[in-house]
């Protein structure tokens, strides 16, 4: 094949394991075989509705075969394939959807009302619906004028899979990721960002054609995808995708399918070992579980180490596609609260306030490099200056430092960001959707402790003179704006915020007063 891109995998793999289980999803099973054909299809269909390489096909849906069939399509064309997150709101997905400037849109029947809403005044000019499961006999619910079957339009196409000439240089995706500034920004990822990063995984977990992946957290997040989805198809593995996270129904999965690899963040594994059927179910087949977004409470480790589980720590983000760091089972109690050694095609130093390598030991921002960093954002090109050090060393933005044998430690973060279940929330975002209140006279959103979504935020307000508001008023404000795990769950009014000599707020104060 001339595509060397993510697109030509499935056609590889049938070649070596044509007949072998790629994806399991409720009551559908596609093989290698199956998986590829289906994709062929699709990317004949996307390219009769001009879609062509370079062009953005966006999806708004969850973890469900097509999903996976969009990625490989857009890679069969040398298309850039952009993953919507479904908990947003509809003027969050609108902004995507102009800043990529995807001209065709996918989505689940389900988020139908939403997919409408978010595409008009972009660049869609077409829009494919994705039919629930149970829909087997053609009575497929009725759409608008100009939107298509997802099914009637792949049976219509053709089954020859295009070859367009795709090099690991090109585009593959763009991943949004909110920025300090209020504004997502989109990390445009190239074939070989991903291939890269999915040869780490590989190379690092010790993944095997025989392994089980179940898929429970969404695949439009980078790590979900890139470390869990991909590197499992690029192996010729099996993964067993669920739409939405239900612990008891997790835990019978790994016993029906003999999972043995699970991917997710401390939220998830959190609510597996508090469930009521934790110590009966059969969970003899797992051996590797890895978890990122923050560090696992120390009870949540003892429950797996009882059941004879380890756990794989990982540290990473959307523009290393996303790892940077793994811990190793081996090593995990002998370096607790480290995030591992740099991935084994990866890079990572530690930089000092003057730009130059800081000690060993010496805390100083985290700097990360390899194939698997990203080159740019998309259209943003102030933004991909300021984001490089030495041109060739992504700048993370959190401070950490390496120890003798080079593991690496995160002690804190430049940027503000809180992990709240695995989401990213970047307070500027929110804090600019509360500033639009007319009786807000400043605000500023932390992160505070939860004991199950690990950190949740909180708004810190005050109020113009003669303003009034109230908590529910503020949370009301931002219901259908922003996604609702961005919106504060708690509110406090102050009547002022402390402030440094130049007049920016002192967040560091806030957190010591308003963070417990």
């Amino acid at each position: 094949m001339d595509n060397n891109g993510v697109g030509s995998w499935l056609h590889r793999r049938r070649i070596k394991s044509g007949t072998k289980t790629a994806v399991i999803s409720g009551g559908t099973s596609l093989s290698y075989a199956e998986l590829a054909d289906r994709t062929a299809h699709l990317a004949n269909a996307l390219k009769e509705r001009g879609v062509g390489k370079g062009d953005r096909v966006a999806y708004l849906g969850e973890n469900h075969p097509s999903f996976v069939e969009t990625f490989f399509a857009c890679g069969l064309l040398g298309a850039i394939f952009v993953p919507l997150n479904t908990r947003l709101a509809a003027p969050e997905l609108q902004y995507q959807l102009q800043d990529s400037g995807s001209l065709l849109l996918i989505s689940a029947a389900s988020l139908e009302t939403v997919a409408a809403a978010s595409s008009r005044e972009t660049e869609v000019t077409h829009r494919l619906v994705v039919a629930p499961d149970d829909v087997t006999d053609g009575s497929a619910p009725t759409l608008p004028s100009g939107v298509e079957h997802y099914d009637d339009v792949m049976a219509s196409a053709s089954a020859a899979p295009p070859d367009e000439a795709v090099t690991l240089d090109d585009g593959a995706m763009i991943l949004y990721t909110s920025g300090t500034t209020g504004k997502p920004k989109g990390a445009l990822l190239t074939h070989g960002n991903i291939t890269w990063n999915c040869m780490n995984t590989v190379v690092d977990m010790d993944l095997n054609r025989n392994d089980v992946a179940l898929m429970i957290s969404p695949l439009f997040h980078v790590a979900s995808l890139d470390m869990g989805l991909l590197p499992m198809l690029l192996k010729g593995a099996t993964v067993v995708l669920e739409a939405k996270f239900d612990a008891g129904r997790v835990l019978e999965l790994v016993g029906q399918y003999k999972i043995t690899t699970l991917n997710g963040v401390p939220t998830t594994f959190q609510m597996l070992c508090d469930h009521p059927g934790w110590s009966t179910a059969d969970l003899s087949s797992l051996d590797k579980l890895t978890c990122g977004g923050s560090a696992v409470p120390q009870r949540v480790l003892d429950a797996y180490e009882q059941r004879g589980i380890g756990f794989t720590s990982c540290y990473g983000m959307t523009e290393t596609a996303p790892g940077a760091t793994m811990l190793p089972v081996s090593r995990s109690k002998e370096k607790a609260g480290s995030a591992g050694l740099p991935h084994f095609f990866t890079d990572v130093r530690i930089a000092d306030p003057l730009g130059g390598v800081a000690v060993q030991g010496e805390v100083g921002e985290i700097q990360i490099s390899g194939p698997n960093v990203i080159k740019e954002y998309w259209n943003r090109p102030e933004a991909t200056a300021e984001s490089y050090s030495d041109s060739s060393w992504f700048r993370s933005g959190d401070m950490g430092y390496q120890d003798a044998e080079g593991f690496l430690f995160v002690s804190d973060r430049i940027k503000d960001m809180i992990i709240s279940g695995g989401e990213n929330i970047y307070p500027a975002e929110v804090e600019a959707a509360i500033a639009e209140l007319t009786a807000v006279g400043s605000v500023a959103v932390i992160g505070v402790d939860d004991p199950k979504w690990g950190e949740v935020p909180r708004a810190i307000v005050t109020l113009r003179e003669g303003g009034s508001l109230t908590e529910e008023q503020l949370r009301s404000h931002l219901e259908g704006r922003l996604a609702r795990y961005k919106i504060p769950k708690s509110v406090v009014f102050v009547e002022e915020m402390p402030r440094t000599a130049s007049g920016k707020i002192r967040k560091m104060d806030l957190r010591k007063q308003y963070a417990q």
